[in-house]
């Protein structure tokens, strides 16, 4: 997709709700495009990035990419046109971000990037969670569970190529793993869609029978791989996700998957609306790596055993 030199995205989240809004948001907007309203850990990310950006006194802007990169690039162009004070974007491209930050730079409108990536683009400040850490608490997780097992063979399912964060999800269980003595088999991108998650898990059932522990670095995918092992009548193979969405939540319950990675969206919306915040009143913002404008949010493992307390988080 060509992006002419216009085009500008702007996602800014501002404050907590504790906080008093500032007169510098008098009249002010913020707008977020958020990668696709269908999915939980997006619908979570809204309702937070609203509450932080509301609370701090500003006017809230809403745009659904609806997981289509055309859709996000005009979307975040009509963002720009309004004249929003700050601009929040979870990008479905973040290759593309390029020229929409520089347009909206050129009207002097920060960016914040919550989530997938910024694509090398010079975003203001990017949110993430801790993803290599949540791969890793996966792996250890699945090694302690299978001790007992026969085969040392696992296979990792994998988000699009482009969502350079979520990768290192399946780099941070593939080097635990490893180092445990077990061997990644094979590795499948599933583009982080359900009914692909589903194709190549099968996929791997086929060819690889021996495989007794699943990777998917997102829950969508998880939980059709953890339909597609049942449907196989296949009990000895165990599925892990990573999101903590209510579908993989509900699966954990059925006994279909055994565990997830519990990402905070809320947590992470909101925090990108203080950052948007901070930016619009020209305040400084501490970073987790500097150099990468890159802040990182906390995750925990869900099993059978606090799985009730997560769903209970979602409501």
């Amino acid at each position: 997709m060509k992006i002419t030199a216009g085009l500008t995205v702007l996602f800014c989240l501002l404050g907590a709700p504790a906080m008093v809004p500032a007169a510098d948001a008098k009249g002010k907007t913020v707008g977020f495009s958020v990668f696709d309203m269908q999915y939980g850990f997006f619908q979570q990310m809204e309702k937070g990035t609203r509450t932080g950006v509301e609370a701090a006194g500003y006017k809230y802007v809403l745009h659904d990419q609806k997981g289509d990169e055309a859709q996000m690039i005009a979307g975040c162009q009509d963002l720009i046109n309004q004249g929003v004070a700050a601009l929040i974007v979870s990008p479905i491209k973040p290759e593309v971000m390029g020229p929409i930050v520089e347009a909206a730079h050129k009207k002097k409108i920060p960016v914040v990037i919550d989530d997938i990536g910024g694509g090398g683009s010079n975003y203001d400040a990017l949110v993430v969670s801790n993803n290599y850490e949540g791969g890793a608490l996966a792996g250890k997780f699945a090694v302690d569970a299978l001790k007992a097992a026969k085969s040392k063979e696992v296979a990792i399912i994998k988000v699009d190529p482009s969502h350079v964060f979520a990768i290192r999800r399946g780099e941070g269980f593939k080097a635990t793993v490893e180092k445990a003595g077990y061997k990644v088999v094979k590795e499948l991108c599933g583009h982080d869609k359900a009914e692909e998650g589903y194709t190549v898990m099968k996929d791997i059932i086929t060819s690889n029978p021996n495989v007794v522990a699943v990777f998917a670095e997102n829950d969508p995918m998880a939980a059709a791989a953890a339909q597609a092992v049942a449907d196989a009548k296949r009990k000895d193979i165990m599925v892990i996700g990573f999101n903590a969405d209510q579908v993989a939540l509900e699966a954990i319950q059925a006994g279909t998957m055994v565990a997830t990675v519990q990402q905070v969206p809320y947590e992470m919306g909101k925090l990108t609306a203080k950052l948007a915040d901070q930016l619009v009143k020209g305040e400084k913002v501490k970073f987790d790596d500097t150099g990468k404008r890159e802040i990182y949010v906390p995750v925990k493992l869900i099993t059978k055993t606090n799985v009730a307390e997560a769903l209970e988080g979602l409501k």
